[in-house]
């Protein structure tokens, strides 16, 4: 038991012995205040000295009491409430000795002091604990971050140049969700629905929303018919549902102005640019999809560049 645990406890029997005269008194006064379970306190007014059969003194009993919560293990917090309900005792008239009571009050007050800041240094040391463990876990996650991040640049730069146009349709899927995942986003990967009608490449759900992401990557840009069949898509599925299409060569110049006309503004478009910008970390992919959502839901424009941000 450390020195500060072992003056709490005489302190503490102090207390019981000394504030409130009479036992009946000291058990609500004290004991039960400070949560002493009930079978201890009928213990503290009942017990009798095996000798002599009389009852034990405030002082006898206290020490059984607290004897008995130390080995249930339950000491501490019932020596803290003490000490605390002495340090702001103020009915003295309760005690046999007036002015031992108030002795006994200015050590718990003092005591209070000590114990609040030994209590104030460990919770400082284990911030400082909590603070570097999250510092380690943020560096790590940065490195890994990092790593898987330059694969996947790498293998985009690929196929980019010599990878085969067949693939590369699957291979962007793949990518993406990798990406996604990467960054912690919750990521659902390519599937069916409609019984098999729908093609999704993919969705993910960001603050709230969730978002189905239609990929390509052809020799020719986009056009309307593309995003059309990504409307329809967003449009079958719940109100708090959004569409990102991605177009490695970007879109004809119709693909805009047509999403400038849709009334629900609901699809956000990104290309090869923006794809490598996260890839490469020059902008966090996180930022990136919540400044295009703010161009689209502020100024109804559904292509914001990574370059504007």
């Amino acid at each position: 038991m450390s020195e500060i645990s072992a003056d709490s406890r005489r302190l503490a029997l102090e207390i019981i012995a000394t504030l409130v005269n009479i036992k009946r008194s000291a058990a609500d006064q004290l004991l039960r205040r400070a949560e002493v379970s009930e079978p201890l306190i009928r213990r503290f007014l009942t017990d009798r000295d095996p000798s002599t059969g009389e009852k034990l003194s405030k002082r006898v009993a206290g020490t059984m009491v607290l004897d008995e919560l130390a080995r249930q293990g339950e000491d501490s917090d019932v020596i803290s409430a003490l000490i605390d309900i002495a340090a702001n005792w103020d009915a003295f008239h309760l005690a046999a000795d007036e002015y031992k009571a108030r002795a006994i009050v200015q050590k718990a007050r003092e005591l209070q002091g000590v114990l609040g800041a030994h209590a104030r240094k460990e919770h400082e040391a284990q911030e400082a604990r909590r603070a570097q463990a999250t510092a380690r876990q943020a560096a790590e996650q940065t490195t890994m971050l990092t790593k898987q991040s330059e694969l996947l640049l790498s293998q985009f730069d690929y196929a980019a140049t010599a990878g085969d146009p067949h693939q590369r349709g699957f291979l962007l899927q793949d990518l993406l969700n990798r990406l996604f995942d990467i960054h912690r986003f919750t990521v659902a990967k390519a599937f069916q629905r409609n019984a098999g009608a729908e093609q999704i490449d993919g969705a993910f759900e960001m603050d709230g929303w969730h978002y189905l992401v239609e990929c390509r990557w052809r020799a020719k840009p986009a056009d309307t018919r593309d995003i059309d069949g990504l409307l329809g898509q967003v449009r079958r599925s719940g109100r708090q549902t959004m569409g990102v299409f991605l177009s490695i060569n970007g879109w004809s110049e119709h693909v805009i102005p047509l999403l400038k006309q849709n009334p629900e503004k609901s699809v956000l478009l990104m290309d090869g640019y923006d794809l490598r910008a996260a890839l490469s970390r020059q902008i966090d992919l996180r930022k990136l999809l919540q400044a295009k959502v703010r161009a689209l839901n502020l100024d109804a424009e559904p292509f914001l560049s990574s370059m504007a941000i």
